[in-house]
C-alpha cells in the first residue's frame, strides 16, 4: 500500500490555513472557496490547531454563537493529530479511527506541514488499490 506522501502527490502544496484570530465567518469563507471541510490554523509559521465543520456546527451553531463575532481560537482544536509523510495509508486510517476524526494534518521530516487528508482520500485509495488488485487476480486466473 502507498505511502501518504505518495498518496498525496501534486496536492501536497495546497493547504489551506486561517489565523487563529480570525473570525469563524471567514474561516468559513475559505473552507467553501476551496471546497473543503477543515482548515489548518498557523500562527507565526507553526500548525497551532485544526478547525472543522463539525467545530463550527456544535460550539457555534448550537450555542447560539454568531460566526462573525467568533475568533477560530476560540472554537478550534488545539491538540492536533498528525500524520507523517513517510506512513502507510493503513496506519493513518487507523490514526484517523482511533482518534475519531476525518482530517489529518501531514508533517515531513522537518515537522513541517505537507498536505492534510481526509478520511474520504483513505477510503478512496483504499477502493482504488483494492480494485487494482481485483483487476490483476481476474487476470491471473484468466491466463
Amino acid at each position: 500500500m502507498k505511502t501518504i506522501s505518495q498518496m498525496l502527490g501534486s496536492r501536497r502544496a495546497i493547504v489551506v490555513t486561517v489565523s487563529p484570530n480570525e473570525s469563524v465567518h471567514y474561516a468559513l469563507q475559505l473552507m467553501a472557496e476551496h471546497e473543503v471541510g477543515a482548515l489548518l490554523v498557523v500562527e507565526n509559521g507553526g500548525l497551532v490547531g485544526i478547525l472543522s465543520e463539525r467545530d463550527y456546527a456544535r460550539k457555534v451553531i448550537l450555542k447560539g454563537r454568531l460566526s462573525q463575532e467568533t475568533r477560530v481560537s476560540e472554537i478550534m482544536v488545539e491538540r492536533v493529530v498528525c500524520a507523517t509523510a513517510e506512513m502507510s495509508v493503513e496506519e493513518a486510517m487507523a490514526i484517523m479511527t482511533e482518534y475519531q476524526i476525518r482530517h489529518l494534518p501531514v508533517l515531513d521530516g522537518m515537522k513541517d506541514v505537507v498536505g492534510i487528508i481526509s478520511m474520504r482520500d483513505l477510503v478512496e485509495e483504499t477502493i482504488t488499490e483494492q480494485t487494482f488488485v481485483i483487476r490483476q487476480l481476474e487476470h491471473y486466473i484468466a491466463m
